[in-house]
């Protein structure tokens, strides 16, 4: 491929270096660069994201963005949709059992949908107020309280103490 026709092909893509996108499960992440690399013979195109919270490294295919869920981070108006979703009271939270609980969680965290990661963190938060939760539904209320707090710091410009502030706030009289 010709310097021109790369540079056309990487001009195409949804994301650019120094963008702000969402990995599922991983959170928010900065694309440090787009790598093109030779595999099994065959050329491909590589993000290579490193997610803020863990500093990880993330290679994605451009071809597989929306396999993978690869997303911009929400806008304003997404942020008003997420804190009504937090607010919400009037939730039917199931009784089963809290592993069958945690499995439909943790396939809507995988998603890497906000809407859902809010629900999970609504339900959990008021679960936690009728009974104890196990520490596998504890640990995954920290993740998608952390996922969230991520995520609307970054789209509000604001600290991420402000944020947990606030969703500790929606949550004190649950």
């Amino acid at each position: 491929m010709s310097k021109g026709l790369a540079k056309q092909a990487f001009s195409e893509l949804p994301f650019k270096v120094g963008d702000k996108a969402v990995y599922p499960a991983h959170g928010v992440g900065e694309v440090k660069s787009i790598e093109s690399k030779d595999i099994m013979g065959s050329k491909q195109t590589f993000y290579v994201l490193q997610i803020l919270d863990s500093g990880m490294k993330i290679m994605v295919p451009t071809a597989n963005v929306n396999a993978v869920g690869l997303r911009e981070v929400i806008s304003d108006q997404e942020v008003d949709d997420v804190y009504e979703i937090l607010k919400q009271r009037d939730v039917h939270i199931d009784n089963q059992t809290w592993n069958r609980r945690y499995r439909e969680y943790m396939d809507k965290i995988k998603t890497g949908s906000v809407y859902e990661i809010a629900e999970v963190l609504r339900d959990l938060s008021l679960l936690k107020f009728k009974k104890e939760l196990s520490f596998g539904e504890r640990k995954m209320l920290d993740t998608a309280k952390s996922l969230l707090i991520k995520e609307l710091a970054i789209c509000e410009a604001r600290e991420e103490d402000e944020i947990e502030e606030e969703i500790n706030e929606i949550f004190k009289s649950a």
